[in-house]
C-alpha cells in the first residue's frame, strides 16, 4: 500500500463542469476542503440562482454553496483549472468532451464523475476520455454516494482512481472530515464497478417490485457481484477493487435503496409500470437503462457469461417480460458456485 500522501501537496483551483445535483455537491465538497471552485452550468437560471442566493434552486434546493464556489457560463475559464471534474451523464460524455477537450491544457487531471458504459461502442468512460482527450491525465471518481448525502455533510467514502501519484494528490485535495476519498490506480475496475452496479440495481428493483422477497434480492446481489468480478478481471481490473467502495460498496447502496434512481426504476417496472413512461422526457435518469445492452455486449466481446445482466437487458429491451426474468434465471442448469 502507498504511504499517506503529503496533504500540503494539493490542487488549488477545481473546475466542475456540470451543475446538476452531483456536480453542485462535489463543488461544495471541494470548497469545504479549502479549494476555490469554478462551477460551470449550461442553464442561465442555475448560474443566476447561485450568484444571487448561493443556492442551486433547480438541482440542489436548500443547500447553501460557499463563496468559494463561483458559478459561470464560461466553460474555458472552468477548464483552465488545476483539476477538472467532469459531471456529464455517461451517454453525453462524448459530445461534452468534443467541446471541452480543445480547451484542456496538457497533463490536466480530468476526473470523470458519472457512471456508465457508452451504448453503441461499449466503451468505459475512461476509454472515451482517452480517445477524445489524450493530453489529459485520466481519473475517475466513484463509490457509494448520493448527492444529497454529500451536500448535507453526511459521512461519505468514495474511490478516486488515476495514476497513483495523481490519485493521492486528488485524495488530499478533495478529502475533508465528512468526505473520504480512497486512492487507486485501477481505472478499469473503478469505471466498470460504477457502471455495472446500475444494471444490477435495476434487476434488484424489479425483484422487489414483483414482491419476490429479500432472499431473492440477496441472491441477485451475490450473483451480480460474481458477474461483475468475472468481467472485471477479464478486462484487466483487479479483484480487490471490486471488493471495495467502487464495487461492492456502490452495488449494495444502489441495489437496496429506494433513493437510488436505478433501483426505483426497476421497482416501478416490477410493479407493472410501462417502460416508455418510465423513460419519458423529464423522468429521473436511470443510467442503467442505457448501460445494460452495452454491458452485455462488452461481456460477450470478452467471452464472459453474465446471465443476470442479460436478463435485465432483455427486460429493458422488451424481449422478456419482467415476470419471466427470474423464472428464466432459476431454470438455468445447476452448477458449483
Amino acid at each position: 500500500m502507498p504511504e499517506e500522501h503529503d496533504k500540503s501537496d494539493t490542487y488549488a483551483k477545481i473546475g466542475v463542469v456540470g451543475a446538476g445535483a452531483w456536480g453542485s455537491a462535489l463543488a461544495l465538497t471541494a470548497s469545504l476542503a479549502g479549494r476555490s471552485v469554478s462551477l460551470w452550468a449550461r442553464e442561465s437560471d442555475v448560474v443566476d440562482s447561485i450568484r444571487n442566493t448561493g443556492v442551486n434552486e433547480r438541482f440542489l434546493p436548500g443547500v447553501k454553496l460557499p463563496d468559494r464556489v463561483q458559478p459561470t457560463h464560461d466553460l474555458a475559464d472552468t477548464v483552465r483549472s488545476d483539476v477538472v471534474l467532469l459531471v456529464a451523464p455517461a451517454q453525453h460524455l462524448r459530445s461534452t468532451l468534443e467541446t471541452l477537450a480543445p480547451l484542456l491544457a496538457p497533463a490536466t487531471p480530468l476526473v470523470l464523475c458519472a457512471k456508465g458504459i457508452e451504448r453503441g461502442t461499449g466503451l468505459l468512460l475512461t476509454e472515451i476520455a482517452a480517445e477524445l482527450a489524450p493530453q489529459a491525465q485520466p481519473a475517475i471518481l466513484s463509490g457509494p454516494s448520493f448527492a444529497r448525502d454529500v451536500a448535507h455533510g453526511l459521512p461519505t467514502a468514495v474511490t478516486v482512481a488515476a495514476r497513483i501519484d495523481i490519485a493521492m494528490r486528488l485524495q488530499a485535495t478533495l478529502g475533508h472530515a465528512q468526505f473520504r476519498p480512497y486512492a487507486s490506480d485501477d481505472l478499469v475496475g473503478v469505471a466498470l464497478g460504477g457502471a455495472a452496479k446500475n444494471v444490477f440495481a435495476i434487476g434488484c428493483g424489479v425483484a422487489d417490485g414483483l414482491g419476490l422477497g429479500e432472499s431473492a434480492r440477496a441472491a441477485l446481489l451475490a450473483r451480480s457481484f460474481a458477474e461483475l468480478i468475472r468481467l472485471g478481471e477479464a478486462m484487466g481490473g483487479r479483484a480487490e477493487t471490486f471488493m471495495g467502495l467502487s464495487g461492492l460498496g456502490d452495488l449494495v447502496l444502489t441495489a437496496t435503496s429506494v433513493s437510488s434512481r436505478n433501483f426505483a426504476f426497476g421497482q416501478k417496472l416490477g410493479r407493472g409500470a410501462n417502460l416508455s413512461d418510465l423513460s419519458a422526457p423529464g423522468a429521473p435518469l436511470a443510467e442503467g437503462v442505457e448501460t445494460a445492452p452495452a454491458l452485455v455486449a462488452r461481456a460477450r466481446r470478452h467471452g464472459v457469461e453474465m446471465p443476470i445482466a442479460e436478463a435485465v437487458a432483455a427486460v429493458l429491451g422488451g424481449a422478456l417480460p419482467a415476470t419471466k426474468a427470474l423464472e428464466k434465471l432459476m431454470a438455468r442448469p445447476l452448477k458449483p458456485e
